[in-house]
């Protein structure tokens, strides 16, 4: 039995050196992961906007910034970190921060107006018939007669309204889509959205490296624990017999 123990403390002690070499392969590869996301948010270049209390703000304003992390963290339910918004380290690369930083280019996406320029041919219905009125930011509105030649410009809300929010089947909506979403604000976002991504896969992969480390640890503690226990033992001292007087007899 003694000597199986020991056997299944040496198993145990290998596995423990194969998880530890694991967790520090793991480590290398986290390692160059986060090198090459430092040096993407370098190249990039974008940083965050702080005051002089160390509170963030957007375009000077702490309120407007404040509006930003509360559509964050309430609207999009994302779990801001505290210690990733570091003031000394505005620069974008972690994982809160690129998402604030898409919450920032969206909301004034979305919040902004917009001139849009309707030509004659725009606004007609689904048969072709040219139209009288058309609905601009919930009211509607008289299309002029005679037509513009230059063409009829509105301002439109953006209203909160993102891609899919849009009527394609109103000439409005339809001509204001693309002008509001454009395919830089597409591209933007896209670009932050891999950031995050790559950020949070970082962290996994550093939980990782802290479970493979603790497996490889914990194996090699019981292992030599039974490798220990199971150690050859000296033979147990047997006590001299002791003579015991004769009993006489009693007639």
């Amino acid at each position: 039995m003694a000597q199986r123990l020991r056997l299944v403390g040496i198993m145990l002690m290998v596995f423990g050196l194969v998880f530890f070499i694991g967790s520090g392969v793991a480590f290398s590869m986290y390692q160059d992961g986060k090198h090459s996301l430092q040096s993407f948010s370098e190249v990039q270049g974008v940083e965050l906007s702080y005051n002089e209390d160390g509170q963030l703000t957007d375009r000077g304003e702490t309120a407007a910034a404040e509006g930003i992390m509360t559509m964050l963290e309430d609207e999009w339910g994302y779990p801001v970190s505290d210690r990733e918004m570091d003031p000394d380290d505005p620069l974008v690369n972690t994982a809160s921060e690129y998402m604030y930083q898409m919450a920032t280019i969206t909301h004034h996406v979305i919040d902004g107006t917009y001139p849009v320029t309707l030509t004659e041919d725009q606004l007609v219905d689904g048969d072709g018939n040219a139209l009288t009125e058309v609905t601009v930011n919930g009211e509607t509105v008289a299309v002029p007669d005679p037509f513009p030649a230059e063409g009829w410009t509105v301002e439109v809300n953006g209203d909160g309204r993102y891609w899919n929010d849009f009527d394609r089947t109103s000439p409005v909506d339809a001509a204001a889509r693309p002008l509001i979403w454009t395919g830089t604000v597409h591209g933007l976002t896209g670009e932050l959205g891999v950031g995050t991504v790559t950020a949070s896969a970082l962290k996994l992969a550093l939980g990782l490296v802290a479970l493979l480390a603790g497996l490889g640890a914990i194996n090699l503690l019981t292992g030599a624990g039974l490798f220990w226990a199971a150690g050859r033992r000296e033979a147990p001292v047997t006590p001299a017999p002791v003579e015991q007087p004769e009993l006489e007899r009693i007639a």
